[in-house]
């Protein structure tokens, strides 16, 4: 397994828009992958499936939200670090 954290800039977070770019980003790799909105000290309040664009949006992952993205499988790293790249990149939707 391998994961990061990071947070999410853009002003409307995660919402349809920006959330589908992750979710059909997501959707490009083999394995399993698991987004976690995080608590003040890192901990994980709430998980759901990266792949899932119901689950993503449900977590309500505003702006400023902790994440992190963890991926289990044979393109683990590739998988992660795309997707935090994309969320560190504001999705296209600063």
């Amino acid at each position: 397994m391998y994961a990061k954290k990071t947070v999410i800039i853009n002003k409307s977070g995660l919402h349809a828009r920006p959330g589908s770019a992750f979710v059909r980003e997501a959707k490009k790799f083999v394995s399993k992958i698991t987004v976690s909105k995080l608590d003040g000290q890192d901990n994980p309040v709430q998980s759901g499936d990266a792949k899932s664009l119901v689950k993503v949006m449900s977590m309500l992952l505003s702006k400023d939200t902790h994440i992190e993205i963890s991926a289990k499988g044979e393109d683990e790293h590739t998988a992660v670090d795309t997707l935090i790249d994309l969320v560190d990149s504001g999705l296209n939707d600063l």
